[in-house]
């Protein structure tokens, strides 16, 4: 373990009269704890620190620094190993985090905890300190964003990269001493970078804004570094549905909201869990938004838009193949079954599924949870294949309908049920829901269980038939993610406008 004090200044010499300059109100206002640390692998949630280094900076140059090994009480992989040149012998009998915690957090103490990528070893230094019942809270600052806002149009923003176009000399690339240092290098020139001097001292107008500067990077230092605060506060307090674009303009993910911006704060205000979170979050270069008027409509616009645009960060509602179906049918003993199968498979060729799902593993798993809560019989659902009885009745919680005990009618009216839990309990309907302005409304079309579509209507539509409403709305494909989505919303307690047609 290493920490280095030295003092700036010569002492008892007095001192001229001057202009306070803009790292005066620096130091005024902010020390700087610059960190960098190494890990035995990029997810807080499960890896350790390994190394970590700190130094102080005052506003106008480095003052004091901080590092230590860890033993992270466990091994190191290999790749790690070859990565950092840090290797388990070499932290065999280093201290644990817990031994030094108490001096990071008095060196760390009132300072704004400053970083390149900051929320990466952030993150890291919060979980290790959550694991011993502390919380650990700084203000932050990360010197990417920084670097965006007063170097721009740098072709990359990494931290080897940026050194090497702005002359900063990176010794130990992937040692947290190495790379604290070289980021406290890049946070003084940044902060000192085109900064008028006059007379020895600085303006009052460049020096206020640029403390701003730093003021309002600190405010945002959780924002992609492309990202600014502007941008941020201009997004709508509605529902709608959002999309992030990466450099090239390509949409890498699409999410909704009830609220726009405050779900897109708060996607901003997670703490990082993985490398790969990281890397989406600084991929993030604009912002841009459909309205939705309300979350049903929103909820299936997005689910249309993920499997139309197939994002790259967005991955459960990217299939969008269900080429796997739950059936019924009657046998010959008259007793209704469920099974699955292939909704291309020729022995169903005559056979419409009641509900698509997107493979055979999520279709069994959806019947044997069916099968369980209605009570019905694993054999006649086509989970157990036996001659005999099912294995749910040798343990009392089959009624013996594999082996004709209970009645045809009996056990269809529990199939009946179970039908009915995964589908609509009207057939044919539309809802009519809030629209984007006070005289608009939404409108979503089922027919004979089949969802058709959305679209915008004027609050005074007259529409009668099903016909009429078939004609407003855009056509979107039906699936197993959106019939979903119409079941929870009209379980659920809305107060949408509903209209039921005969068959």
């Amino acid at each position: 373990m290493k920490r280095i004090t030295k003092n700036i200044g010569l002492q008892g010499e007095p001192q001229p009269e001057r202009q306070e300059t803009f790292q005066d109100l620096l130091k005024q206002q902010n020390l700087y704890a610059i960190i960098d640390i190494e890990t035995t692998g990029s997810q807080p949630a499960q890896d350790r620190i390994t190394e970590v280094a700190i130094f102080i900076h005052d506003g106008q140059q480095i003052v004091d620094k901080y590092n230590t090994l860890i033993n992270p009480q466990r091994p190191i992989p290999f790749y790690i190993s070859q990565l950092t040149g840090i290797t388990d012998e070499m932290v065999q009998d280093a201290p644990k985090f817990y031994e030094v915690a108490k001096e990071i957090v008095e060196f760390t103490d009132g300072k704004v905890f400053v970083a390149h990528n900051v929320r990466f070893d952030y993150s890291f230094i919060k979980k290790e300190f959550a694991d011993l019942g502390y919380t650990f809270q700084r203000k932050t600052l990360c010197t990417v964003r920084l670097s965006r806002s007063l170097i721009p149009g740098l072709p990359s923003y990494s931290l080897g990269k940026l050194c090497k176009s702005i002359d900063i000399d990176l010794q130990q690339r992937h040692r947290a001493i190495g790379d604290a240092e070289a980021t406290a290098k890049l946070f003084d020139k940044l902060i000192k970078i085109n900064r008028p001097v006059i007379d020895g001292t600085m303006p009052s107008v460049a020096t206020k804004e640029s403390e701003q500067l730093i003021k309002d990077e600190i405010k945002t230092s959780l924002l992609p570094p492309a990202i600014n605060k502007e941008q941020v506060d201009a997004l709508p307090t509605v529902p709608g549905v959002y999309y992030f674009h990466n450099e090239q303009g390509e949409v890498i993910y699409v999410g909704k909201s009830k609220n726009i911006r405050k779900r897109i704060v708060q996607h901003f205000n997670i703490d990082y869990k993985s490398r790969k979170s990281l890397d989406f979050k600084n991929q993030i270069a604009d912002i841009t938004y459909e309205l939705m008027g309300n979350e049903l409509v929103a909820l299936l616009f997005e689910s249309a838009e993920i499997k139309r645009m197939k994002p790259q960060y967005n991955r459960q509602q990217r299939r969008s193949v269900f080429n796997t179906g739950i059936f019924a049918y009657e046998d010959g003993n008259g007793y209704k079954r469920l099974t699955f199968g292939s909704v291309n498979k020729a022995d169903n060729v005559n056979m419409t599924p009641i509900i698509a799902l997107s493979n055979q593993f999520k279709a069994k798993g959806f019947l044997f949870h069916k099968v369980e809560k209605f009570n019905l019989c694993q054999k006649l659902s086509g989970l157990y294949k036996t001659n005999g009885a099912c294995f749910d009745y040798q343990v009392h919680q089959c009624k013996g309908a594999c082996i004709g005990l209970e009645s045809p009618e009996e056990y269809n009216a529990r199939v009946d049920e179970a039908i009915g839990s995964f589908s609509f309990e009207h057939s044919s309907f539309v809802i009519i829901g809030k629209g984007r302005t006070w005289e608009e409304k939404t409108v979503v079309v089922v027919e004979n269980g089949t969802y058709l579509g959305f679209g915008f209507i004027d609050e005074y539509f007259s529409g009668q038939g099903i016909e009429d409403f078939k004609g407003v709305i855009k056509r979107y494909n039906d699936n197993k993610d959106v019939q979903q989505i119409i079941r929870g919303h009209m379980r659920g307690k809305h107060k949408d406008k509903v209209i039921v047609f005969e068959e």
